[in-house]
């Protein structure tokens, strides 16, 4: 999505087949009634001697899925993720494959476009994959519909959208932006004077100001000074100068500034880093997705802008032992694949969704690995154990939270971490639920 395209649903799109790389393998229950047609259309596709995903179109037993993001745009990219998945792909395939399976991962970049993921999700009816995997995309309107017609599982995508959490194919393994915001606002809302969030015109970033302003809102704090930005800016001193003005409009309290601007934020912090000399002194927060690591070390580790920010995140901080199992596959199989970074959250999203596919592929044992087979083996109660990097993962109906907006959302846990001496550590111990702030966020 750029900051020039604000449509909130894809024209009718010919059927052009994707870029596509191949590798070695009391409210809640009426939004859930809605969606419940969906489930109909799946069948009849099925009963019309056609199931999309069967061992991958190819006959054997190959486990055929397809992972998308976007690459080499002029805005965010997420190159990791695909990468990550084909590792995935490498890994299993050298360790016996799926319960005895071949894992094929196929991949596919949606350019950041709505038409490029309605290509991409085209593509993989087309392939007959069993699952999209782990993806990124801020275009769900334009990918879900030719999911949903052709009854393939949107397992673990980013959560960027509200249409993620509403699919009945869609089976989260976070809480999306809605967790990240809430949670971080409940974090600033007794710390902060006026709070400044600069984030992309977008419609995806539209509802980030609603997220943030339902956490300030359960710490009795102010609503949120909205400062936008273009996607693709590649200079944001304007916007620099207005967050510094709004996060110290109140003398008596030292304000902060909440830039969630995914790539761009490193180039918002450039401008805020110069700017701010003629300024009171500002906090700085985040979420994980703009802030990571990498991001800290760039701008200067601790003598940078970032020390003493809070970031939310879904998972632990990245030097976690829990991510032990995941770098063995990094170093086994993508050692010196610097799209990899073990803590980007994509590349943490694509490795749970993956967890949750293996997961779902072994309880069917010898039997026929389709796209309805994995549905009815995540909707009949499956539960996915992470190794602690999220809470047990489950999506049968009774798991799914009072959220009205977002009735798909299972997991609204996330942990707080604050760069301390230039390193994100935890701020506290465990993760934090912040379902009851989005409740209450969507109940008004």
């Amino acid at each position: 999505m750029t900051g020039r395209r604000r449509t909130s649903s894809s024209p009718a799109l010919p059927p052009v087949q994707g870029s596509v790389r191949r590798a070695a393998s009391p409210r809640v229950r009426a939004a859930l009634l809605s969606t419940g047609a969906l489930v109909a259309v799946a069948s009849i596709a099925a009963a019309c001697g056609v199931v999309p995903g069967t061992t991958g179109g190819s006959g054997d037993d190959t486990v055929t899925v397809m992972t998308w993001a976007p690459e080499k745009t002029s805005a965010t990219n997420k190159p990791g993720m695909p990468a990550m998945a084909r590792a995935y792909a490498r890994y299993v395939n050298a360790h016996g494959g799926l319960g005895g399976r071949k894992l094929n991962v196929l991949t596919c970049n949606d350019h950041n476009d709505y038409v490029g993921a309605a290509k991409c999700a085209r593509t993989a009816v087309k392939e007959n994959v069993v699952a999209v995997v782990g993806s990124y995309s801020q275009y769900a309107s334009s990918f879900l519909s030719p999911l949903e017609s052709a009854g393939i599982p949107y397992i673990g995508g980013y959560g960027l959208t509200d249409d993620e959490f509403k699919s009945v194919l869609s089976y989260p393994v976070n809480g999306g932006q809605p967790a990240l915001l809430a949670g971080l606002g409940e974090e600033l809302g007794g710390k902060c004077g006026p709070v400044a969030l600069v984030r992309p015109d977008t419609i995806a970033g539209d509802q980030l100001p609603l997220l943030l302003d339902s956490g300030l809102k359960a710490g009795g704090h102010d609503p949120v000074v909205d400062v936008r930005a273009a996607e693709d800016a590649t200079a944001l001193d304007v916007q620099a100068q207005e967050a510094l003005q709004k996060a110290t409009a109140n003398p008596q309290k030292k304000g902060c500034v909440v830039p969630s601007l995914d790539e761009r934020t490193g180039t918002f912090m450039d401008s805020f880093r110069r700017l701010s000399d003629g300024y009171p002194a500002v906090g700085t927060a985040s979420v994980l997705g703009s802030v990571d690591q990498s991001a800290i070390d760039a701008s200067g580790g601790k003598s940078g802008p970032y020390e003493g920010a809070y970031v939310t995140s879904w998972y632990p901080e990245a030097s976690d032992a829990r991510w032990d199992p995941m770098k063995k596959v990094i170093r086994e199989q993508a050692f010196g694949d610097n799209r990899i970074d073990p803590a980007d959250a994509g590349v943490q999203t694509t490795w749970i969704a993956y967890t949750v596919l293996t997961k779902a592929v072994e309880s069917l044992g010898n039997g026929e690995v389709t796209a309805r087979t994995i549905r009815a083996a995540l909707d009949n109660g499956l539960q996915v154990d992470t190794g602690g990097l999220t809470p047990s993962l489950r999506w049968r109906f009774q798991d799914l939270t009072a959220v009205v907006d977002f009735p798909r959302l299972i997991n609204s846990d996330v942990t707080f971490q604050v760069v301390r001496d230039g390193q994100l550590v935890g701020a506290r111990k465990g993760f934090v639920n912040v379902s009851k702030t989005l409740e209450n966020a969507t109940s008004e």
